[in-house]
């Protein structure tokens, strides 16, 4: 049999919400260019390549263009295929050794909880082709290793942005956050988007990566440890987040197997 390549839909509990991510449990290590071409052909916002070692799996995430070093929702579907598929028992924790250190998951019932570092964000000052590329004023503007972190004025003007990314594009951080505090009657906390064209993705419809940074600005704000986030893309997304200080952040999600596929003879490893 060939290498076989699965499907899942994360943050999700059923298809074709969440965030799709490809899943290669790989026999050995394989080299860069083959892992990229393979994210490149599957064409989604992330590819997930996992080797097993001694201690866990080497776990190891690729855009269509560019290796990134953490990815929640390819960690999630990664966890949820290392169970799903017999690679791990059912009481078993997952370990995943990444660019981002040690990543752990666990079963929770339905859910599979995210053990990850959290991000936090710095003051910055925008500049002003911000506001302009994503249409709407902007009420708090900070800063992280992800990029940008804006806040603005309400649940509505998070769902019915349309930036202009050909204009995000041009600034020298091309990816931004938006979220914003939900109305009372919300069963959420937050919402957010992700738009990361300096990644190659326009939108990305669930992120991990992103509540990690979402996590402590939350918490700052609302004075609160636990939060039910949803993130308002097409597909839409729901996470548990849960923060108590500190320089972790559990999130968790849902997960659907959707696809699996086999590399045909002479493109597989």
């Amino acid at each position: 049999m060939g290498q076989i390549i699965t499907q899942v839909d994360a943050f999700t509990d059923k298809p074709f919400g969440g965030n799709p991510a490809a899943v290669c449990v790989l026999p050995s290590p394989q080299a860069d260019t083959w892992m990229q071409n393979i994210a490149q052909e599957m064409n989604l916002s992330e590819t997930a390549f996992l080797v097993k070692q001694d201690d866990g799996f080497n776990l190891r995430w690729f855009t269509p263009t560019v290796e990134v070093p953490l990815c929640g929702h390819a960690t999630l579907a990664s966890a949820h295929v290392l169970w799903s598929e017999g690679h791990l028992s059912p009481d078993e924790i997952a370990r995943f050794h990444t660019k981002s250190g040690l990543l752990i998951a666990k079963r929770q019932g339905d859910w599979i909880e995210l053990d990850f570092p959290v991000n936090h964000s710095q003051p910055t000052i925008p500049p002003p082709e911000l506001s302009q590329a994503l249409g709407v004023s902007l009420k708090s503007v900070v800063q992280n290793s992800l990029g940008y972190l804006v806040e603005v004025e309400s649940e509505d003007l998070v769902r019915n942005l349309q930036p202009n990314f050909q204009l995000l594009k041009t600034l020298a951080v091309a990816d931004v956050i938006v979220t914003s505090q939900t109305q009372p009657d919300s069963p959420y906390d937050f919402v957010s988007r992700f738009f990361a064209p300096g990644l190659g993705i326009n939108e990305d419809p669930v992120t991990g990566a992103a509540h990690c940074c979402l996590a402590s600005y939350w918490r700052d704000r609302l004075g609160k440890d636990e939060f039910l986030a949803y993130q308002a893309s097409s597909r839409g997304g729901v996470v548990k987040v849960s923060y108590g200080g500190g320089d972790r952040v559990f999130l968790a999600g849902q997960a659907v197997t959707v696809l699996r596929g086999e590399l045909t003879k002479g493109v597989g490893v």
